[in-house]
């Protein structure tokens, strides 16, 4: 249970004049968020049972988070999709076999260790066909559903894009398959939907090019608006995969798998695209992959140099790190200089993001590890720049102060819970808020 004191909360309300009385000039080194991420998910040539996951700050220079992420207990882990769901996790389908009749489902919390759910039986073809390259759809009433492409007659078989739905939130149980209207012999459906416009990317299997068709409704009919080479990126392409870009473009990312190398391509309005440009880095090591676009932070700005964070709610509590792990805990200007040299951190400009915030004590910093506040030395990692990262948003509680959003876990808040800090979901109501909220001071020491 919750340890509450009736003496802080007497005291709150002078206790948060007197911080705002201490606060330093909130004059930042930088411009705040809101900050984009981008999430990936993808099979290489080296493997098709061992899923990598990337991230970047740009959706262009993509950077390792970790190798062999996820490796199912059996079959396959080809064309990997994933999406974050209402309840917080993130959750993955995938193709579990050359052949056969099933998809694959796994979740994570963090994106980076992942547990398998299930493999649904989409009861279409048998043992004797082919599913391939489910990719999650979210419409825009809420619905979500698994478009995927299935064959009769195995690998050499004419394939048709098939939609099941989710009958349930926990996305346990779901529809019998439905077509969506496309004729036979595309594959590699990926859709989005735009005003009451759904475009879907799609690979025509004879021709091997990726072609365009639009719709009013998620099961057709459909029209092909873009045919053959329409957009002269040539043919031997495959997995088109789209996100969404700040300024509003869509970026199209596809597989030329006939080459070994992957591209993009920018639209403004998904009718008419710019010229493929090489995904460096990338080209020839990741196979099929989607691209999750996730915004933390809004546009509040922290003081950047040495400073001190006091919880909101329980104002006579700072921020510190002892024996690896942080805490709130009850300090003041008469406390010993070791324990306020403890709960004093210079704020600088995110290692992951420059429009964020990473918080420094000596050569280390505090990074969630397992959703945990810890202190930890920079390993150099994309992960612990990634982890040590964390945007600034008003504050959850109002009243002046300020809430930390973690970035590569965006709807994640630094928060304490009986006292120690770790990274929760929002939630509703006032108790999250004040938890979730802190007031940045002059250092301690």
């Amino acid at each position: 249970m919750r340890t509450r004191s009736s003496v802080s909360r007497l005291c709150a309300a002078l206790l948060i004049a007197i911080a705002a009385a201490l606060m330093a000039p909130a004059t930042a080194a930088h411009a705040a968020g809101p900050a984009p991420h981008y999430l990936m998910t993808a099979f290489t040539n080296a493997s098709q049972s061992n899923m990598y996951v990337y991230d970047s700050a740009n959706a262009t220079a993509f950077t390792l988070i970790r190798a062999n992420a996820y490796t199912p207990p059996s079959g396959l882990i080809r064309d990997p999709s994933v999406i974050r769901h209402t309840d917080g996790y993130y959750y993955l389908v995938y193709t579990t076999n050359w052949t056969g009749d099933t998809i694959g489902f796994a979740r994570s919390a963090d994106a980076v260790t992942w547990t398998f759910l299930r493999n649904v039986t989409v009861g279409l073809n048998g043992a004797t066909g082919s599913t391939w390259a489910p990719e999650w759809f979210k419409d825009s009433d809420g619905s979500v559903h698994v478009i995927y492409s299935a064959s009769t007659a195995g690998t050499a078989g004419q394939f048709r894009p098939y939609r099941i739905t989710a009958t349930n939130s926990a996305l346990s149980a779901w529809s019998a398959p439905a077509a969506l209207g496309i004729p036979a012999n595309y594959i590699d459906s990926f859709v989005v939907k735009v005003g009451s416009t759904y475009h879907n990317f799609l690979k025509n299997e004879t021709t091997k090019y990726i072609e365009h068709a639009t719709a009013t409704s998620l099961t057709g009919p459909w029209t092909f608006a873009g045919t053959g080479n329409w957009a002269g990126w040539g043919s031997g392409l495959e997995g088109p995969a789209l996100t969404r870009l700040p300024d509003g473009r869509w970026r199209l990312y596809f597989d030329n798998y006939t080459g070994g190398r992957y591209y993009y391509t920018d639209s403004s309005n998904l009718s008419s695209f710019g010229a493929k440009v090489e995904l460096s880095g990338l080209s020839g090591t990741a196979r099929h992959f989607t691209v999750l676009r996730e915004d933390s932070g809004d546009t509040t700005a922290l003081p950047t140099g040495n400073r001190s964070l006091r919880s909101a709610n329980f104002p006579d509590r700072y921020v510190r790190h002892r024996s690896g792990l942080a805490y709130v805990e009850p300090l003041s200007a008469s406390s010993p200089l070791a324990d306020r040299q403890s709960a004093t951190f210079t704020v600088t400009a995110g290692l992951a993001n420059s429009g964020c915030y990473s918080f420094r004590s000596g050569n280390s910093y505090l990074r969630h590890y397992n959703l945990r506040l810890t202190l930890q030395a920079d390993d150099g990692s994309a992960i612990f720049k990634s982890d040590a990262t964390f945007c600034g948003r008003a504050g959850l509680a109002g009243g002046g102060t300020i809430s930390l959003e973690s970035y590569n876990l965006p709807g994640r808040y630094l928060r304490h819970y009986n006292y120690e800090l770790r990274m929760d979901l929002r939630e509703s109501g006032s108790v999250f808020a004040s938890d979730a909220s802190y007031t940045v001071t002059s250092p301690l020491a």
